[in-house]
């Protein structure tokens, strides 16, 4: 089965998943390894708070883990 990044997971969780979560969110200028707020923040808070589009961010990530 393979992995998959969903909204309700926090920062911290997927940055733990793959080396390659923190390249993609880099890409949409997401230096979450630095926010103190990874820990407790969901990726659904994150991306709104930053008036991301939610699905194309969880698309990016969960490439990270297709076959």
């Amino acid at each position: 089965m393979a992995l998959k990044i969903t909204k309700d997971m926090t920062f911290y969780q997927i940055l733990q998943m793959s080396p390659e979560v923190a390249n993609v969110l880099n890409q949409f200028n997401l230096d979450c390894g630095e926010c103190l707020g990874a820990t407790s923040e969901s990726v659904a808070q994150g991306v709104r708070a930053h008036g991301l589009d939610l699905d194309e961010i969880l698309a990016a990530l969960n490439a990270i883990f297709e076959d």
